[in-house]
C-alpha cells in the first residue's frame, strides 16, 4: 500500500486473566518492547506446565484455560483490582467468588472455585500462574494487538450476522481503515502522537473467535470463513511498542514519517 491513512482509536482493552473478561480502558501508558500493563498478567495452568515465575518463559495458550477450547468462561464475567490486586468474578450477575491474586490464599480460592465449577475442562489441577512482568500472551514476543474495525464489518457481510469486536480480544480497535488494509502494514511504523509502535506480525485467528462474549455460545466458524473467503485465517495485527507514552480513545493513528522515527 501506498501510505496508511490517518484513522482513530476507537477503544483500549486489556485481559488481566488469560481467557477471562476484558477491561476497557480510557487512556494506557504504553512503554517501549512492552505489552499494555497489566495485559495477560495472570493465566490459569490447565494441568502442570512448569511454569517458573522467577524465569519466565512462553508457553502455548493451549497449557491454559482459555476461550479457543474452554467457551464456558465467557460466560463470567471478571474485574481485576490493580492497586488492591483484588479479582472478582461473577456468574449469572451473582458475584462467586473475589480474591488477593497477590497472595497464597486468594490465588489457592480462585483455583478452588476452577477446580469445582470447570472440572470437565481440566486436564490437571488448575493454578493461578503470574510471572511478575511477563505476559501470557498467544505470541512469545510482547506486543500490542491491534483489530480493524472495517475488517470486522467485512466479516459480518461474509458471515450475514453481527459480530462482537470483542471476539478477537485485541488491545487497540481503530476505526478509518479500510477492510484488511491492516494485513498490508507488516515492518511499517504506526505514530500515535509522538508514540510509535511497529507493526511486526499479522494474527492469525484461532476457534476463540467463534465465541460471542455476550452468551458464550460457540455459533460461528470464523477461520474457516476467512479461509473459505480471503484464503487465509489473519484478521488484525500485531505491533511493538518502539517509543512509549500515553494513548487514549480517540486519539488519531497514522504512519510515522520515516525520518521521525
Amino acid at each position: 500500500m501506498s501510505g496508511i491513512p490517518a484513522a482513530t482509536i476507537d477503544a483500549i482493552y486489556r485481559y488481566p486473566v488469560k481467557g477471562l473478561s476484558p477491561e476497557a480502558l480510557p487512556q494506557v501508558a504504553l512503554s517501549p518492547g512492552k505489552t499494555l500493563p497489566a495485559d495477560r498478567s495472570y493465566a490459569i495452568e490447565n494441568g502442570p506446565t512448569g511454569f517458573d515465575p522467577a524465569n519466565p518463559q512462553y508457553f502455548p495458550k493451549t497449557r491454559f484455560l482459555m476461550l479457543m477450547r474452554d467457551e464456558r468462561l465467557a460466560a463470567l464475567h471478571s474485574h481485576y483490582d490493580d492497586g488492591s490486586r483484588i479479582l472478582t468474578i461473577k456468574a449469572n450477575g451473582e458475584e462467586v467468588i473475589r480474591a488477593d491474586l497477590g497472595t497464597s490464599d486468594g490465588r489457592a480460592a480462585i483455583e478452588r472455585y476452577f477446580a469445582t465449577n470447570f472440572a470437565q475442562e481440566l486436564k490437571g489441577p488448575p493454578k493461578v500462574l503470574v510471572g511478575h512482568g511477563h505476559s501470557f500472551s498467544d505470541v512469545a514476543n510482547k506486543v500490542v494487538s491491534i483489530i480493524n474495525l472495517a475488517s470486522i464489518a467485512a466479516i459480518e457481510g461474509m458471515v450475514g450476522q453481527p459480530v462482537h469486536p470483542l471476539r478477537f480480544r485485541a488491545n487497540l480497535y481503530v476505526r478509518g481503515w479500510e477492510p484488511w488494509s491492516e494485513l498490508e502494514m507488516l515492518g511499517r511504523t504506526l505514530a500515535i502522537g509522538h508514540i510509535r509502535l511497529k507493526v511486526v506480525k499479522r494474527i492469525v485467528r484461532c476457534a476463540a473467535t467463534n465465541v460471542d462474549p455476550d452468551t458464550a455460545a460457540r455459533d460461528l466458524n470464523i477461520p474457516h470463513t476467512l479461509m473459505r473467503t480471503n484464503g487465509h485465517a489473519d484478521c488484525g495485527i500485531y505491533a511493538e511498542v518502539v517509543t512509549g507514552g500515553t494513548i487514549a480513545a480517540g486519539d488519531p493513528i497514522a504512519e510515522a514519517d520515516p525520518g521521525m522515527i
